[in-house]
């Protein structure tokens, strides 16, 4: 079986949402949601702000009646990013989160009442330049899609996103976004994959339902980082059960080690072993609290031993290799000194601002 070409990123039609364009050539964007009741203004907007400044670029936010409907229009006129309103069951919901001022209206085919209401939507999203996510998820498919597939299989996800794409294009809508999501990583890479040989609308792309902490983490990064490689995905949602500012850092994580975009530093560390002789968990994490807020994409090693650093980490920008008594400061392999212990992390950060400031400059 052929190889598919990795890192090539699909071509797709660009959609704008707010300020933010989504595919085409634009980054992939970070987007996460907010936890708490959109109908307490100021407790969202807070944590929109906060989202914000940590890197997300769209926000998304829970419409479960009208009251949080209409307090988009004050949230919006408070945070600096679009506003995504998240609609299920109730398509008028829809259509006062659009009066409101919502950039985009996300909706879920398999619960929202029909062709004709989602059409409805679609004029109104027109109406005020807003654009569309038809959001498909495994959990909530049509009933004849379940029965013609046997469950929810990333086909019967597919033939929902055609069914109700068809509608909205065949109604002249060209402000569309897509996504299919599962809690099975499997079958969202299977469905993602399989929707792209029949439309260049962007993808929205992450794991429903991934779960807390760790497992949430890890779950997310192996389906959005596979699809990623596979060069699916216009935006990118880690859902986490967690607080949203948690899924925008480990957004951000997942699209930098896949090299698809770059925040800022990358400090990497050996997974140590009977040499070291040092906390090395506790030095990298005082490295890396450090150096946040950096925005120069450069590699920091933090090495517990000779054997990894500067050896093992030659590609790393700047390093240290620690030992019992302090450490070796290292650039691309070239030893530069030595350090005692009291100076290892202050020099390490010294001298990676100091190449930051350096390659940002030849920039």
């Amino acid at each position: 079986m052929a190889c598919l070409p990795l890192f090539k990123r699909r071509n797709t039609t660009p959609v704008w949402c707010g300020n933010v364009v989504i595919g085409g050539d634009a980054p992939v964007s970070v987007q996460t949601m907010t936890k708490c009741d959109t109908r307490d203004i100021e407790s969202v907007v807070r944590e929109i702000r906060l989202a914000v400044s940590l890197g997300a670029e769209l926000v998304r936010v829970a419409v479960p009646d009208r009251e949080a409907a209409m307090a988009i229009e004050d949230i919006k006129e408070q945070v600096p990013c679009p506003i995504i309103a998240d609609i299920h069951f109730d398509y008028k919901l829809a259509l006062l989160a659009l009066e409101a001022g919502a950039d985009k209206v996300r909706i879920n085919p398999g619960n929202i009442g029909g062709k004709g209401r989602l059409l409805e939507v679609a004029r109104k999203a027109e109406e005020k330049g807003a654009a569309i996510r038809l959001g498909i998820n495994s959990g909530s498919l049509e009933k004849d899609l379940l029965e013609a597939y046997g469950g929810p299989t990333h086909e019967a996800m597919v033939e929902s996103a055609r069914r109700h794409l068809a509608y909205l294009e065949d109604a002249g809508v060209d402000k569309i976004v897509i996504s299919l999501k599962s809690s099975s990583v499997r079958h969202t890479v299977e469905a993602y994959m399989l929707m792209a040989e029949f439309t260049r609308w962007p993808f929205h792309i992450g794991i429903t339902e991934a779960g807390p902490g760790t497992r949430g983490m890890v779950k997310s990064a192996a389906g959005i980082g596979t699809l990623l490689a596979l060069g699916l995905g216009d935006t990118v949602r880690v859902s986490l059960t967690g607080p949203s500012h948690e899924e925008v850092e480990v957004a951000k994580q997942v699209l930098q080690s896949m090299g698809v975009r770059a925040f800022g530093p990358d400090v990497i560390s050996c997974p140590t072993c009977g040499r070291t002789q040092v906390d090395i968990v506790a030095t990298a994490t005082q490295v890396a609290d450090a150096l946040k807020g950096m925005t120069v994409p450069i590699k920091v090693a933090v090495m517990g031993c000779p054997v990894n650093g500067p050896g093992e980490a030659r590609e790393a920008d700047i390093g240290v290799a620690c030992g019992r008594d302090g450490g070796i400061l290292f650039s691309r392999g070239k030893v530069l000194g030595r350090v005692t212990s009291e100076e290892l992390v202050p020099a390490l950060v010294r001298l990676a601002r100091e190449y930051a400031e350096t390659a940002e400059g030849k920039n």
